[in-house]
This record gives structure tokens, C-alpha cells and sequence, in this order.
């Protein structure tokens, strides 16, 4: 079962990115700071809900949270900065944007960029220990999700509706024959061996 926080001494916001690893689109990141009653008996990381879990989870996040908010670096942004310090600028100006400032925040993984004036703990894994950074899953990677989908009308050869930007044989092979959108992110080599090949139900 998961804590709600990570501390309850101070208010807490939980921070979590989507779309690192993925070839096009933006990365997206979220912050939400939860009721302390909170309960939400599927809240999860995001990784381990279905699409129809998150979906309903999002409604109930927005809901009910003391506050939250979502951000992102576009691709051009992260071709000029990389993507670690994308996924710090993501989560900053969310945290930016919440009605209600917190005091303390947790993040998701092992590494952050301080965000000026608020202490914070990077917890690796988090999102399966604290539902404040589930949440924060929830919402950034559902909100990455509709873009993807909406923008996958406008370039449907690379199927973004199904892999969300992701790697997937289907993605990188459409690549590699079209060549890429104004979307893709460019210091991301289509061919790259680092780059892993995910499964084409990718999302």
C-alpha cells in the first residue's frame, strides 16, 4: 500500500515526468500536493494502470487535489538542452504553476535540479511508493498521452495514437522511410542502439 507523502511536517508537492525516452513530442511533467486523507484504492504508478485506470484516476487527481498542475518542454527545448535538464525545466515550471505553493517536494528518480526555496528528496521509484507522486504519473503521462493522440491526425503514418512517440519498430521504421516531423527530436538518432526498442503496444 502506498503512503500518501513522502513527510508530513511540511506541505507537500509529488513531482513525476513523462516521455523521457521517447523519439518525438514533448516530455511532460506534473506536481501534484494531495489531501492527506486522500484515497484512491488503484492509485499507482502509472506504469502499472491501464489506459481506462489512468484515465479515471486523472479525473479524481484533478478533482480532489489540493492542487496540481502540468507542464512541458516542447522537442525543440530538449534538442537544446538535453533531456535530463528538460525533464528539470518541465517539472520547474509545473511546480511554478501550482495555486498552492508548497513546502516540500518529492520527485520521482534519483536526480534533480533545486527549485529555488523548496527543499526536496529525489526517491527512486517513487511512484510506486507514494501516492503523491503517483498521482503525479497519472497526470503527466495522461496529459502527454491526449497531445500525442491529437497530434497523431496530423502525421498518422508513424502511429503516435498507439506508441505515443515512443520507440517502437513501427515508430522507428516509419522514421527511417519518411524521414522525421518537425516533432521529432533530433539529437535523438533514430538508428541509435542506446536508444531501447519498446514493444509496438508501447503507451
Amino acid at each position: 500500500m502506498l503512503l500518501n507523502c513522502f513527510q508530513q511536517e511540511f506541505l507537500e508537492a509529488g513531482c513525476d515526468e513523462a516521455g523521457r525516452g521517447c523519439l518525438a513530442g514533448p516530455v511532460y511533467a506534473a506536481a501534484v500536493i494531495l489531501p492527506l486523507d486522500f484515497n484512491a484504492g488503484e492509485l499507482n504508478d502509472s506504469k502499472k494502470l491501464t489506459h481506462k485506470q489512468r484515465v479515471a484516476l486523472r479525473f479524481i487527481i484533478e478533482k480532489e487535489a489540493v492542487a496540481w498542475a502540468v507542464a512541458s518542454v516542447d522537442n525543440h527545448e530538449i534538442d537544446e538542452i538535453n533531456i535530463l535538464n528538460a525533464s528539470f525545466l518541465a517539472m520547474h515550471r509545473a511546480i511554478e504553476q501550482l495555486k498552492v505553493k508548497p513546502e516540500y517536494l518529492s520527485i520521482d528518480g534519483n536526480r534533480f535540479k533545486t527549485y529555488p526555496d523548496i527543499p526536496h528528496s529525489c526517491i527512486v521509484k517513487g511512484d510506486g511508493k507514494y501516492l503523491n507522486i503517483a498521482a503525479a504519473s497519472i497526470l503527466a503521462k495522461t496529459h502527454r498521452d491526449e497531445y500525442m493522440d491529437n497530434l497523431s491526425a496530423e502525421f498518422p503514418v508513424y502511429q503516435w495514437q498507439q506508441n505515443k512517440g515512443y520507440p517502437t519498430k513501427v515508430h522507428r521504421s516509419a522514421a527511417l522511410l519518411h524521414g522525421l516531423t518537425p516533432y521529432h527530436r533530433k539529437t535523438f538518432a533514430i538508428s541509435d542502439p542506446e536508444i531501447i526498442l519498446v514493444t509496438d503496444n508501447a503507451g
